[in-house]
């Protein structure tokens, strides 16, 4: 399940994932939503934070994210990972070689400067 977190504005998009990301996860929510940011805003700051609960995408959702991030690479200025498994934090450092944007990993306990990372 995805949420819009109250600390999303301008270009920045905070969101929380929690238990097994779908495919209605991306296309009801966070693409339409990251889409009105790049839109408005020009490029996006993304904050995607992973609790405890989170539990990994479905196929389906592993392939939305996989499109949107290819179509978009151009478009995320900055996205901090905050928790989630050791595979996230490896494969959003791998992210890094196809992005232009700055990516970040924080542990779990620290989504106040990932938020104030993201918004410098």
């Amino acid at each position: 399940m995805i949420e819009i977190m109250p600390e999303s504005e301008g270009n920045v998009l905070a969101i929380k994932a929690t238990e097994k990301l779908t495919s209605s996860d991306y296309e009801d929510v966070l693409i339409p939503k990251l889409n009105e940011v790049i839109e408005q805003q020009g490029k996006a700051r993304l904050v995607l934070y992973l609790p405890e609960t989170f539990e990994g995408w479905e196929l389906g959702a592993a392939w939305d994210d996989a499109k949107f991030g290819t179509k978009h690479m151009r478009d995320l200025d900055k996205i901090a990972v905050v928790g989630g498994p050791k595979w996230v934090q490896w494969g959003m450092s791998l992210g890094t070689h196809f992005m232009q944007g700055q990516i970040k990993t924080f542990p779990v306990s620290e989504i106040a400067p990932a938020l104030e990372w993201v918004k410098e």
